[in-house]
């Protein structure tokens, strides 16, 4: 049986849409970008297929959830995470300046969403795992430079860190995280 050939261009969502982050739930498929200082935004699409998307609205639309009044050019919403669990949509992300990581919530992704529940921890690039057990994990990206990606349980009411945040992976290459064995290699091969 031969499949049906979809055309489509790239991009697939034109104009600004940067970091996208899918959610997939049952045959849907929802996603969200980095909106830096623009306001409303974290663009909420939906879409049965990954091609042709439509907006459907956004996470954030009110000040109470998101004040970018003292941001800078670039120092508002990076890296965005969406997760559904239980029926509860997340989206958690990084308010680079003014205050650090946060989520909100909603139960239909065209919204309303949430007001925002800051979590005790900044970094960058942040993301939530919900384990079989219950345990909801943070995970994030810790430093710059000799960085690692880290995690430890969250409780979601709160956003309080349940235990220490852990090291769990140092990275494969580069500045962000950086893997120390392959930068320890290089020196000693170049010495």
């Amino acid at each position: 049986m031969r499949r049906a050939r979809q055309n489509f261009s790239n991009p697939i969502i034109p104009g600004f849409h940067p970091d996208p982050s899918i959610c997939r739930v049952d045959d849907d498929y929802y996603l969200v970008n980095s909106s830096f200082e623009i306001f409303p935004r974290r663009s909420d699409f939906s879409q049965p297929g990954l091609v042709h998307w439509r907006q459907i609205g956004y996470c954030l639309t009110r000040k109470s959830q998101l004040n970018l009044d003292h941001a800078r050019a670039s120092g508002g919403i990076y890296a965005p995470t969406l997760r559904c669990h239980n029926g509860t949509f997340y989206m958690i992300t990084t308010l680079v300046d003014a205050g650090g990581n946060f989520f909100v919530t909603a139960t239909n992704p065209a919204g309303p969403w949430s007001e925002p529940v800051w979590v005790d921890h900044a970094g960058m690039d942040p993301s939530l795992f919900f384990d079989e057990d219950g345990t909801v994990y943070y995970t994030r990206h810790e430093g710059m430079g000799d960085g690692f990606i880290g995690q430890a349980k969250i409780n979601l009411r709160t956003g309080k860190l349940d235990g220490d945040f852990k090291q769990v992976w140092l990275g494969t290459g580069g500045v962000c995280p950086r893997d120390h064995i392959c930068t320890k290699s290089t020196e000693s091969i170049s010495s």
